[in-house]
């Protein structure tokens, strides 16, 4: 039996199931490429959201735009955004782990996608403002139902690459942003005040189309197993295994009796059980994820929200061809998590999150001197941010991994929530406010200096995981992380 009831006391019954290893055994299919689209995808959309108003950021700064933005207040317009995704991550993360994976996956898409079109009708700032702060919330909640979901529908083997390769996806909305800002930009083609509105209208039609693949997508077993669907989790594992046997014709090796595990069903689980786990329970790994996060979220958001104004204040690059100088970072940002991604699954998390961070940390240092020397142009500037993001980005990608795995599957959501709202918070809303006002100086010494802050939390974040960091490659979530509902034989490890 898949699951079998045992007579036991607290919220439900004691279950022992094999659903967690049945998942972890199964070969890649395409199962799992139609769970990639529905849900990987949707970080493209956050990559094109951030990079169109990143290119966009000088042209609505110009008269007729029909904003005419300050470039502090393009800085607000990001520091905006991110709040609203702190918020809406620890909002929407609750409601995921009552409420389930599916749910939320699909209520969070269309929050980003309401918002996103509203956006497209902005008159004045404080409009655009709120139409920031209910896009990024939308998104916020994607990240943390998304990861749970995918790192519980994916094989333990597979999970460092497949997920470093999702979260890197972010880099093909940019660069294809980018793309669009080429056309949208050119005033030959679209008035000044046009052509950033039609911009957001197709980050709409995209989400659309992956809110269509999305309701393909099944609830995680994981979570219905401990919150009393054992049944419903049980078919819906039958089913992919059918697929997986029947559709693609892959041979499914039994899965050995001692690697089921005993579970209590239970109700949702409480903020406060969730604090107390991450705090009492594992305060190393919680110090860990909040170092990860406020690294690259720091680095990230400051030099992002804010390149095309470093790029036409001090090399006089014109709004319209800002996209050129994008898409290139954007593509070095992709190609580093796809190509460094297998490595995590083989040579190990610690070891190349540590070099991620720590390598990125040590470039930026770099361009921030040849920066402050005034040596760069455009495009060489643009070759040094693509070296130091082919780094960053795979390090960026694993902390999401990181925090996804390196706690008890109910509060995997939360756990995801808080660390991208407290690290983010920290880092992603600071980092455009500062990195606004230190262009708005002109002073290439003032942004250099914002370069060797960023590099100097990367550095902090990259030997912290190097002395706390968890070896979790190939090994199954109960066992990094054993739920709080296992019985008490299945502690972690």
């Amino acid at each position: 039996m898949t699951t079998t009831p045992q007579q036991g006391t607290g919220d439900g019954r004691v279950l022992r199931s094999n659903l967690p290893a049945r998942l972890d055994r199964l070969p890649w299919s395409s199962w799992h490429i139609t769970v990639l689209i529905g849900l990987g995808t949707v970080w493209i959309l956050d990559g094109l959201e951030v990079t169109i108003v990143g290119a966009l950021g000088d042209r609505l700064t110009e008269a007729g735009s029909g904003l005419e933005l300050s470039a502090a207040q393009i800085g607000q317009a990001a520091a905006v955004y991110v709040a609203g995704a702190c918020l809406g991550a620890l909002y929407f993360g609750q409601l995921t782990e009552k409420y389930g994976r599916k749910k939320l996956f699909m209520i969070t898409l269309g929050v980003y996608l309401a918002a996103t079109v509203l956006t497209a009708f902005s008159m004045n700032v404080w409009f655009f403002y709120a139409c920031r702060f209910f896009t990024g919330a939308g998104i916020g909640g994607e990240y943390a139902a998304i990861n749970s979901a995918i790192d519980e529908l994916m094989p333990a083997r597979l999970r460092g690459r497949i997920d470093l390769m999702i979260n890197g996806s972010y880099w093909l909305g940019a660069a294809v942003g980018a793309a669009l800002t080429l056309v949208l930009l050119d005033t030959d083609i679209f008035a000044a005040d046009l052509g950033w509105r039609v911009a957001f209208g197709m980050g709409a039609i995209l989400g659309l189309v992956i809110l269509l693949v999305r309701r393909n997508v099944p609830e995680s077993p994981r979570w219905l197993t401990i919150h009393g669907k054992h049944e419903e989790a049980s078919a819906i594992v039958e089913q992919i295994e059918h697929t997986v046997e029947h559709r693609d014709k892959l041979k499914l090796e039994p899965v050995p009796a001692d690697r089921a595990i005993e579970i209590h069903e239970r109700g949702p689980v409480k903020v406060f059980e969730i604090i107390r786990t991450m705090i009492r329970t594992y305060p190393s790994r919680s110090a860990l994820g909040l170092g990860l996060f406020v690294g690259q979220a720091f680095l990230y958001n400051a030099v992002f929200f804010t390149q095309g104004l470093v790029l036409t204040t001090f090399f006089d690059i014109g709004s319209g061809t800002v996209g050129l100088y994008i898409i290139p970072l954007a593509l070095g940002n992709f190609l580093g998590p796809l190509l460094l991604g297998p490595f995590f699954d083989t040579v190990g998390r610690r070891t190349m999150i540590t070099l991620s961070y720590v390598l990125s940390s040590l470039f930026l240092i770099a361009t921030g001197v040849l920066f402050q020397q005034e040596v760069f142009s455009a495009v060489t500037l643009t070759v040094a941010w693509c070296v130091v993001f082919f780094f960053a980005s795979a390090g960026a990608s694993a902390a999401y991994l990181t925090v996804s795995e390196i706690f008890p599957m109910e509060t995997r959501a939360m756990a995801i929530a808080f660390f991208y709202a407290v690290g983010t918070g920290l880092g992603g809303i600071i980092g455009p406010l500062l990195f606004g006002r230190l262009v708005e100086t002109e002073s290439f010494s003032a942004v250099a200096g914002g370069y060797y802050l960023g590099a100097g939390l990367m550095l902090v974040a990259g030997l912290l995981e190097w002395w706390i960091g968890v070896d979790a490659e190939n090994r199954n979530l109960e066992d990094i992380a054993a739920p709080l509902s296992a019985a008490p034989s299945r502690s972690s490890t």
